[in-house]
């Protein structure tokens, strides 16, 4: 599948996705400034979780994300929480979308929603950025490196978000969750290499690093906007796994693209990233540490396994998802058939990590 034309741009909306777009249209005027009718709505090709539209309207498009309709896992697509941190960083001027109104009505589109600008740009769907020159590569890398190590260094209590999430022991609450969503979805059924990644996960637990700074979740190339002709960053999109967390574990996930071979979420792994431009994984992991004050990564190969699995996990619920027929993409299928491929890398990981 090509990535980039499976996800570029937006498509008719899905039958059990529609909504009344005249309600939607009646409050958009009510609580958009400015905002002036007619609207056109459709749906993003790509994301896999909270459904997302572009709503074309006279007054210039915006973008709805909502809750997915049917059932849901306990805490899972919260875009109340979504909306808080975009609130709070665009008050910052970090680069994300403005946001512009949270319902929480679900008579309008079915499910709670929020609305925000719609930011055009360059959004790569492959971790080696295929269409950039080579010099270019490198500075876009360290624009990426850059802009996590800045989302980092904020106070969350200065930024209102002390309550954003629980104070301590995130690396372990993060496996009991997800060892417990990927084992509560009876009906994507069960893997035995999952199996063995939360009995591994959970026994080789390392000490509790205490702080805790607002992490994005899911920090990589593909929700990223881009200037279209310079490496610089226009917005950082997809905050449903914005909590308050461990940095390490968040830029840990963000290294995935350098051990993710090509034919599994685009990666870096089995390229030439020297021919190409690109920085090699120590160098980026020491540009991070510069940035943030730290001398190393600790904990890394457990983070990675984590990381891997947490992500299995998220493709196990949309296995979940697409069995109850409340997938958001077009895509799922596809998506699922990386499930047990990305499972065993985790697992090969595991089977290499150096932990105490």
């Amino acid at each position: 599948m090509d990535r980039t034309q499976a996800n570029s741009g937006s498509r008719a909306v899905s039958a059990e996705l529609r909504f009344d777009e005249r309600g939607l249209e009646e409050w958009l005027g009510r609580h958009v400034a400015d905002f002036r009718g007619p609207i056109r709505v459709s749906q993003f090709k790509g994301g896999q979780s909270n459904p997302t539209y572009r709503i074309d309207a006279g007054s210039g498009p915006l973008v709805l994300r909502r809750r997915p309709p049917g059932k849901l896992l306990a805490g899972a697509h919260a875009v109340e929480r979504e909306y808080r941190v975009l609130a709070a960083l665009g008050e910052q001027r970090f680069a994300v979308p403005k946001v512009h109104a949270l319902c929480e009505d679900e008579s309008i589109v079915g499910t709670s929603f929020y609305v925000m600008d719609l930011v055009e740009g360059r959004i790569f769907w492959e971790a080696h950025l295929p269409g950039v020159d080579r010099e270019q590569r490198a500075a876009h890398f360290d624009a990426m490196n850059a802009t996590i190590a800045a989302l980092h260094a904020f106070d969350p209590a200065a930024l209102g978000l002390a309550d954003y999430g629980r104070p301590a022991a995130f690396v372990e609450r993060q496996v009991a969750r997800w060892s417990k969503q990927y084992l509560s979805d009876a009906e994507a059924g069960r893997i035995e290499t999952m199996d063995r990644l939360v009995a591994w996960l959970e026994k080789n637990l390392p000490p509790d690093r205490g702080r805790q700074c607002i992490v994005h979740g899911d920090f990589r190339c593909d929700n990223i906007v881009f200037e279209p002709n310079a490496p610089s960053i226009r917005a950082v999109l997809d905050w449903e796994l914005s909590t308050l967390g461990d940095p390490v574990a968040d830029f840990t996930y963000h290294l995935l693209m350098y051990r993710m071979p090509r034919d599994l979420f685009a990666g870096l792994g089995g390229l030439d990233i020297a021919a190409l431009g690109i920085p090699s994984e120590d160098d980026y992991v020491a540009a991070y540490c510069a940035r943030t004050g730290r001398d190393h990564l600790s904990d890394k190969d457990y983070l990675i396994v984590f990381c891997l699995f947490r992500l299995a996990a998220i493709i196990h619920g949309i296995k979940g998802r697409l069995a109850r027929g409340t997938a958001s993409s077009a895509h799922a299928a596809e998506m699922v058939d990386k499930l047990e491929p990305l499972a065993d890398l985790a697992w090969a990981e595991a089977e290499q990590a150096s932990v105490v």
